[in-house]
């Protein structure tokens, strides 16, 4: 069981997969650093706000001993106010639809390089098209008459 495990890990798709989640982790990041300091603050600009996720509904109320602002998501959040925010899933929904594009982007010009490639490759390995019988046999003749040491009539 171990040797098939071995096996199985050393398979180039399993590697593959690894690669691809290490990078994606790492982009995940870059993707939320660009939603979260360029484009949330201009969204929230246009909504009246510069941090889109202090947008929320409190579903409950706010403990006696609570000592934080009671505007602050992250802080009634971290109390166990229950809170519904919107403002939140906004981002997190155009975090995604970042990362897809982004993702529909990179796949779309892998597609293209690859068809590229095999259209060059299809082209660079056609066969020559076959000789037409006539052209065989003319050059057939033509290499007998050198052969017999004659030459053949002037075209």
């Amino acid at each position: 069981m171990l040797k098939d495990f071995r096996a199985f890990i050393a398979r180039g798709n399993v590697l593959d997969l690894a690669v691809g989640v290490i990078i994606g982790g790492a982009f995940a990041t870059i993707t939320k650093s660009l939603t979260d300091d360029v484009i949330m603050p201009v969204v929230g600009a246009i909504f009246g706000g510069f941090d889109f996720s202090a947008y929320f509904i409190r579903l409950g109320e706010i403990p006696a001993t609570y000592k934080g602002s009671p505007d602050s998501y992250a802080q009634l959040k971290a109390a166990g106010v229950p809170l519904l925010g919107y403002g939140e899933f906004v981002t997190v929904v155009i975090n995604f639809v970042i990362l897809a594009f982004i993702v529909f982007l990179l796949m779309r010009s892998v597609n293209r390089l690859v068809a590229t490639m095999e259209r060059e490759k299809a082209a660079g390995t056609a066969e020559p098209a076959a000789e037409a019988a006539e052209v065989v046999l003319l050059r057939e003749i033509r290499d007998e008459l050198k052969n017999r040491g004659a030459t053949p009539p002037a075209a």
